[in-house]
């Protein structure tokens, strides 16, 4: 039996894909817990219109993504904290203060998508933060935290 997955289904294949399976694990297990539909010529024709509507989408996504890392790639990024002696920071830079000093240069960039080695910074000094766009377009974005005493 031809079935078209709706859902990722263990062992069998992923959403979206046409697999052939036994006759009765399609019609007694996939097809009642709307994990599947059956592979019919109609249905196979309106899968492909989607994921050709689906792949048009996610280019155009993409691009998009490229646009931003481009500019962000542009952007020179200081963030200024207190410090004490020796440049070590009262209190710490995290993604969230990365976000803000992108939202200062133009950009707005959710801070979840930011992910900043070892989490928190506590010195002064030059980092790299990693900035999630899109799942394929992930940039890494230089900052400078600089010391004021």
């Amino acid at each position: 039996m031809e079935i078209i997955l709706k859902k990722d289904v263990e062992y069998v294949g992923f959403a979206d894909d046409v697999v052939t399976v036994k006759n009765g694990y399609g019609r007694n297990c996939l097809i009642p817990k709307k994990l599947a539909i059956l592979a019919t010529p109609s249905a196979k024709k309106v899968l492909a219109e989607n994921l050709k509507q689906r792949a048009h989408r996610e280019q155009k996504a993409v691009d998009d993504a490229n646009v931003i890392a481009e500019a962000l790639k542009a952007l020179e990024i200081k963030i200024s904290s207190k410090s004490g002696d020796g440049g070590k920071l009262f209190g710490s830079v995290n993604n969230a203060d990365v976000a803000e000093a992108i939202a200062k240069g133009g950009q707005k960039i959710e801070k979840k998508f930011i992910t900043v080695a070892g989490g928190n910074v506590k010195r002064a000094g030059k980092y790299i933060a990693k900035v999630r766009l899109h799942r394929s377009v992930v940039i890494d974005l230089p900052f400078e935290v600089v010391g004021e005493k």
